[in-house]
């Protein structure tokens, strides 16, 4: 569910932003100074998308609160409240990592239009970090990458032919189980393929000179005897 957390120590204030928040299909989670803010944020930080920090709050600051924020994850909405007199504190807010403010007094309609326009740019980073976490696959200090395919180990890339590149996806979406050539074969060369199928054993050995230490002694790709091979973590 859609969730704000409200940091605001005057309290007529907060229960307005929550009221109005609520009747806008938003969960809010409510804070009454910068202390309280921040345990709060910690305790639910998987779960809040927005922020909502008063500025001139007791206990730490919402430029305090936010920097607490911003150390921990970049892509939360920050919105601050502010009065008209805090021009210079809009700015701190503002340099400090805060998205957007708005200035007290504020309407319903104003409040709603800032929150969902942050909660749509919120949610598209959230979809483009998640796409992109789903182009790697991880394993121990192996890194695929499925998008250029090429291999990262231990932050080294390692260049690789398409048939290897194809080879170690088959390994890396079911590792630690093995799998019998023919398994290689039909995800890389296809159905229709007629050739020898020691074809795979020569780019097994090919990919164990590229990735292992040792490619006499491997660790990670294993031949499993009258079976296949296995890519162990």
């Amino acid at each position: 569910m859609k969730t704000i957390l409200v940091a605001e120590d005057e309290s007529a204030i907060r229960e307005f932003i929550n009221i109005n928040l609520k009747l806008a299909g938003y969960r809010t989670i409510e804070a009454e100074n910068g202390r309280e803010a921040i345990e709060l944020y910690d305790s639910h930080a998987d779960e809040i998308d927005i922020a909502l920090l008063d500025i001139m709050m007791p206990e730490s600051d919402g430029i305090e609160v936010c920097n607490h924020i911003r150390e921990k994850d970049m892509n939360v909405g920050i919105i601050f409240l502010t009065a008209k007199t805090q021009e210079q504190d809009k700015i701190e807010g503002l340099i400090s990592g805060a998205d957007d403010y708005i200035t007290k007094p504020f309407s319903t309609t104003e409040l709603i239009a800032r929150v969902e326009a942050l909660y749509r740019r919120v949610s598209y980073s959230k979809k483009i970090l998640s796409e992109a976490a789903n182009d790697r696959i991880t394993l121990g200090e192996y890194t695929l990458d499925l998008k250029k395919h090429v291999l990262i180990k231990s932050g080294k890339e390692i260049e690789l032919t398409q048939i290897e590149y194809h080879i170690l996806e088959c390994f890396f979406k079911q590792p630690n189980t093995t799998l019998p050539r023919n398994v290689f074969l039909e995800h890389v060369w296809g159905d229709e393929y007629y050739g020898d199928e020691k074809v795979v054993d020569v780019n097994i050995r090919r990919l164990r000179l590229k990735i292992e230490d040792n490619s006499s002694e491997p660790e990670h790709l294993l031949t499993v005897w009258g079976r296949g091979y296995r890519w162990v973590e």
